[in-house]
């Protein structure tokens, strides 16, 4: 009977599209906006896990705000929205272009991903703490955290606040809730939940919010934190940025062609939101949502920003290598800065006019800001890190060893 039996094979997923193909997104389903029920914080999880199927979107192809999850946003606040978008992408441009001169060895773009950073980072408060991936420089900036200080970081300069101890590009400030980066993928989200766990666990009343993209939800620490998180309840707000591509494999090795990202939470008794990353408004929404469950005490919520990477993974990366060379110019979604800008000009709140002149305010803010920190210094030139920092902030008290080994360096 064995020889009658069928040879197994082995599915090893491919992207419906290679370089060199029309980029292709016929098989993507977009429902219309407003489409999709808002429910109420308290809601069981189990009762909305059609949610994680579907796709929360507020703004519909004129621009307007439709249906049960516009926010309702102010014109200041939007504007400022918008604001941070320009000035995250005019950053991102600076820095890329600094790479590609030689003054720094390595830099990671966030275009037509920023709404996922600024929108989310506005729908929480101003001391909640985010564990970011490398492509939430937006946090930084929506919190208004010194652009020069974040260039100089990227040089590893004198002036670099983490003494260069850190790779180009990985930022940490305590004093803007911005726990440090990791190169190491997926470790930012358990570290928020355990640090949402303790903040409940001491009465505290702030939350915490992590991101990872589509590829790290393949590793362990993933599944280790939505466990926790569920277990325990913790107040934290757990993101996969779905931008469909990890490093050069696309989203479906990671699990995307046999459920969507959100619908994991499902398993794990929390709830799940499927979010038009590049629609402003509902990620702002989705991610207010999430705060308020969060700080009543119903737990964790993940939610999945579906979006785009426009630009390669890193300034080490070709993505015209395993991609059509213009599909993010297909992207059915649309750009997130463009998109806002429609809107703001539908209500009335804005112009073409306004926006060229915003446009031109980012890029010198980050021209100057550039100039400012490449006097100090960046690769190969200027002033570095004094070497004699590298024995400060390991120990409370510097033990009688490095001690000595300070002497020896002369410092």
């Amino acid at each position: 009977m064995r020889k009658n039996r069928v040879p197994l094979s082995l599915r090893i997923p491919a992207p419906s599209t290679r370089p060199g193909d029309a980029p292709d997104f016929s098989g993507m389903v977009v429902p219309k906006a407003g489409t999709v029920e808002r429910p109420p914080i308290d809601v069981s999880p189990r009762a909305i896990a059609d949610i994680s199927y579907s796709l929360i979107r507020v703004m519909d192809d004129d621009g307007k705000a439709v249906g049960p999850w516009d926010p309702k946003l102010d014109a200041a606040l939007l504007i400022r929205g918008l604001k941070a978008m320009i000035l995250t992408r005019a950053y991102d441009d600076r820095m890329y272009r600094a790479q590609r001169q030689g003054k720094t060895s390595f830099y990671m773009k966030c275009t037509g991903e920023e709404a996922v950073a600024v929108a989310q980072t506005l729908a929480i408060e101003r001391d909640d703490m985010c564990f970011t991936s490398y492509r939430q420089q937006g946090v930084l900036i929506t919190r208004e955290y010194p652009i020069v200080q974040m260039m100089n970081q990227v040089y590893s300069n004198a002036a670099d606040p983490l003494k260069g101890r850190q790779l180009p590009i990985m930022y940490s400030s305590k004093d803007f809730g911005f726990f440090s980066i990791s190169g190491n993928l997926g470790t930012q989200f358990p570290q928020a939940v355990g640090w949402a766990m303790a903040s409940a666990y001491k009465g505290d009343d702030r939350i915490a919010i992590s991101w990872v993209g589509d590829g790290t939800t393949a590793e362990g620490d993933f599944h280790h934190a939505l466990n926790f998180a569920s277990v325990y309840r913790a107040p934290v707000i757990l993101n996969v940025v779905n931008n469909q591509w990890a490093i050069s494999s696309f989203a479906g090795i990671a699990g995307a062609g046999e459920s969507t990202f959100a619908s994991r939470a499902t398993g794990y008794g929390l709830p799940g939101l499927r979010v038009d990353g590049n629609d402003f408004l509902a990620v702002y929404a989705a991610t207010q949502w999430a705060a308020e469950r969060a700080r009543s005490n119903h737990g964790a919520t993940l939610i999945e920003l579906f979006t785009y990477r426009a630009e390669g993974h890193s300034t080490s990366d070709d993505p015209s290598r395993y991609r059509p060379a213009d599909e993010a110019k297909a992207w059915p979604l649309g750009d997130p800065i463009e998109r806002l800008k429609k809107h703001l000009i539908a209500r009335g709140d804005w112009s073409e006019e306004l926006h060229q002149t915003a446009v031109k305010d980012a890029a010198e803010q980050v021209r100057a800001a550039n100039a400012e920190a490449s006097a100090i210094g960046t690769l190969g030139e200027g002033q570095g890190p004094d070497r004699g920092t590298m024995f400060d902030d390991v120990f409370k008290e510097m033990p009688p060893h490095l001690r000595r080994q300070r002497q020896q360096v002369g410092v």
